[in-house]
């Protein structure tokens, strides 16, 4: 290959390199204009009342629970409405896991509420160590558990016709609930504090 030949393909290759900068550059304008004018807003997701009537670890580390949660879910986006296609709800105690459930599809309309109701009822085997045991005979004596709620999520989302692709957050919700048929928590008085979930951004994952 001559001088000329080289030339030829290293302005080649330069030209090449201009233009994919240049729609590099394009395509973030675009997503930059795109999220300026429709600035969305995570969804604001709170556990509004939680209703614990029994939950108790027997000698075979079986804990037996029955646990009813009321979740709301807040769109606050003026343009955009989301697609929840699919919901899991996870219970945890002690990072173990204790209670599962699905729920099903919908659709969410922009600057709407709408609401969950996960039931966990049943018995589950979980183990827990000397240090967490003690912990829970604390909570025993306290009438009030200390309780993990995952949300994970299928979800899209909708401007006008336009529709995205999958995306997959998580929130986890960190709750102090009463067990109502504790004597304990009678005399107390404790009662459920609405809670608000926090986003687990590092699990958002697009497809």
């Amino acid at each position: 290959m001559d001088v000329e030949d080289e030339n030829y393909c290293c302005c080649c290759n330069n030209t090449v390199t201009v233009i994919c900068n240049l729609i590099i550059i394009l395509l973030g304008l675009i997503v930059l204009l795109f999220w300026l004018i429709i600035q969305p807003k995570a969804a604001k997701f709170t556990v509004t009342n939680a209703s614990l009537t029994q939950f108790s670890f027997t000698n075979n580390n079986t804990l037996n629970y029955n646990l009813v949660l009321d979740i709301t879910i807040r769109n606050p986006n003026r343009k955009l409405g989301i697609y929840y296609d699919n919901i899991e709800t996870l219970a945890f105690y002690k990072d173990a896991r204790f209670g599962f459930q699905t729920l099903g599809p919908f659709f969410q309309h922009h600057k709407s509420t709408d609401f969950l109701g996960p039931v966990f009822i049943g018995q589950q085997v979980i183990s827990l160590s000397r240090d967490r045991i003690s912990m829970f005979e604390k909570e025993k004596r306290d009438g009030v558990y200390g309780i993990d709620v995952k949300i994970l999520m299928n979800v899209r989302f909708k401007l006008g016709l336009f529709k995205t692709g999958k995306a997959k957050p998580k929130v986890r919700c960190n709750l102090k609930v009463p067990l109502r048929s504790s004597n304990v928590t009678t005399l107390l008085g404790n009662e459920f504090q609405a809670t608000d979930c926090d986003w687990d951004y590092k699990g958002i994952l697009f497809r």
